[in-house]
C-alpha cells in the first residue's frame, strides 16, 4: 500500500515496504557487523552440536550484512526478506540455546520473562519478513510504485 504526499505540485507515492525495508534492514546491517567486532559474544551462543562456532557466527554475520543490504534495495527486496525469514529461523537455534541452557550474551542473563518477549518479537519479526517478502499481504499492481 502506498501513502500519497504533497512535495511542491506534484504528489509522489511512498512505498510502505520500502520504508520498512529500510528501516529493517539497517540493524540487520549493524547486527551482522557486530559480528564480526565482537565474535566472542556470538560465537559463545552457538549449540554445541553444530560445533565450529565461529564459522556459524561469521556466516550469519555476512548473510545479516548482505540481505539487510538486500531489503533496503526494492529489486531484492523480496528475495532478501524471504532468505531472513528462513536465516531468523535458524539462528533461533542460538536463542532457544540461550534460553535451555542460561548463557549469558554479552555477559547478560536473560530472565524467563525476558527470553518469552524475545520470542514474540521474534515472531513479530518473522511475520514483517513475510509481508516484506510478500508471502502475506501481497501487493496488487496498482499500491506499488
Amino acid at each position: 500500500m502506498c501513502v500519497p504526499f504533497k512535495q511542491g505540485q506534484r504528489v509522489k507515492q511512498i512505498n510502505r515496504r520500502n520504508v520498512v525495508g529500510i528501516l529493517l534492514g539497517i540493524p540487520f546491517i549493524l547486527i551482522g557487523i557486530n559480528h564480526f567486532i565482537q565474535p566472542e559474544i556470538f560465537n559463545a551462543i552457538v549449540p554445541s552440536y553444530l560445533g565450529w562456532p565461529s564459522f556459524w557466527n561469521y556466516t550469519s554475520g555476512a548473510m545479516e550484512i548482505v540481505f539487510g543490504a538486500g531489503m533496503m534495495v526494492p529489486l531484492t527486496r523480496n528475495y532478501a526478506a524471504r532468505l531472513l525469514f528462513v536465516l531468523v529461523i535458524l539462528m533461533s537455534l542460538a536463542n532457544l540455546n540461550m534460553w535451555i541452557n542460561d548463557l549469558p550474551f554479552n555477559g547478560i542473563r536473560m530472565s524467563t520473562t525476558a527470553h518469552i518477549v524475545r520470542w514474540i518479537i521474534q515472531f513479530i519479526l518473522l511475520a514483517v519478513l513475510l509481508w516484506l517478502g510478500e508471502v502475506i499481504g501481497k501487493s496488487t499492481p496498482t499500491s506499488e510504485v
